[in-house]
């Protein structure tokens, strides 16, 4: 059995203030018209879904919340605190099952999904942040899926400090079968329990715990980028567009308190709230209990409050 994963502590998540954007004009955008159509059948399907709701018996509603939860701890404690930000160090165990749940969410596999966030953090609202949010919501939000990446994006995130994730053996081991654990976990796995063991119709257990529940955790996440840059307080830095959005961490289970998180990003608990709309914290918490997940990292309070008090907006209230 291998131990806990003992490459913690990242840089390549902090903002890098000397970067500056290159001069002149902006390189186009080249639409990828396969991604759209692709999205746009999937929120159909979604709306589809939603049609379907009433008739789906109450057992296959709590398999859709299930998986709802799982496929939001896969990007929340897996790909974002643990893998993007080494905010705690996770067991392997509880690393595979982490994995599996990225999968089920299926929002690119770990490696990518870390690489793109480190540098939407040290670039952050740069041509090399790849859903800068200067360039609206909607491009925030789901436009930059349906784009090229910009080339700063790709030029910076070739550069990046990813050794930790390459000496994971459950990152890697998942990005090389990544597109057969999407296909198991996203869609086979979701679908097929509630029409085998309960009778659900395929056609309920098709559109509501898979589709549906696929689309709500993608723009819960979404709205991360998007909202939670543009709308709420900035308590902890006024200098940075980030802001606590209560919206966003109720859907996104703990991840809108965003001004705190991009203020202190190697905090595991992403706010000083403790697990106040934070089920994400309190999944790692309950992991540490049982011994699956341990070295937290967390901010002092006499820390947060100087940094209040020196770049906060006046909106802090401490909890």
């Amino acid at each position: 059995m291998k131990a806990m994963a003992e490459t913690t502590t990242t840089t390549e998540d902090v903002y890098d203030d000397a970067y500056e954007e290159k001069q002149g004009p902006k390189s186009p955008l080249q639409i990828v018209w396969r991604n759209v159509l692709l999205m746009t059948v999937l929120h159909i399907g979604a709306l589809y879904g939603l049609k379907l709701l009433p008739s789906v018996s109450f057992l296959t509603l709590i398999w859709t919340g299930v998986c709802f939860m799982v496929s939001a701890l896969g990007i929340t404690a897996g790909a974002h605190r643990l893998w993007s930000h080494r905010s705690y160090k996770a067991s392997f165990p509880l690393r595979i099952f982490l994995a599996v749940a990225n999968s089920m969410a299926f929002q690119n596999d770990v490696y990518e999904w870390a690489r793109d966030h480190r540098a939407h953090h040290k670039f952050s609202e740069t041509d090399a942040d790849p859903h800068n949010a200067r360039r609206g919501f909607f491009f925030a939000h789901i436009g930059w899926l349906l784009v090229r990446k910009h080339p700063e994006v790709i030029a910076k995130g070739r550069k990046l400090e990813l050794t930790d994730l390459k000496a994971d053996w459950v990152v890697m081991f998942q990005r090389r079968h990544y597109k057969l654990s999407v296909v198991v976990m996203c869609f086979l796995f979701p679908t097929l329990v509630p029409w085998y063991f309960w009778e659900e119709s395929f056609l309920n257990s098709y559109f509501v715990p898979c589709l549906l529940r696929y689309t709500v955790v993608l723009n819960a996440t979404w709205l991360v980028n998007s909202a939670a840059h543009m709308w709420g307080m900035r308590p902890y830095d006024n200098s940075i567009n980030p802001r606590e959005n209560k919206f966003v961490a109720f859907s996104a289970i703990g991840e809108g308190f965003h001004n705190y998180h991009h203020t202190f990003p190697h905090d595991y608990a992403t706010s000083e709230f403790g697990s106040r709309l934070n089920l994400t914290k309190a999944f790692i918490d309950i992991m540490c209990f049982f011994g699956l997940a341990k070295d937290c990292k967390r901010v002092t309070h006499e820390t947060i409050i100087a940094r209040v008090q020196r770049t906060g907006d006046g909106s802090h209230k401490s909890g």
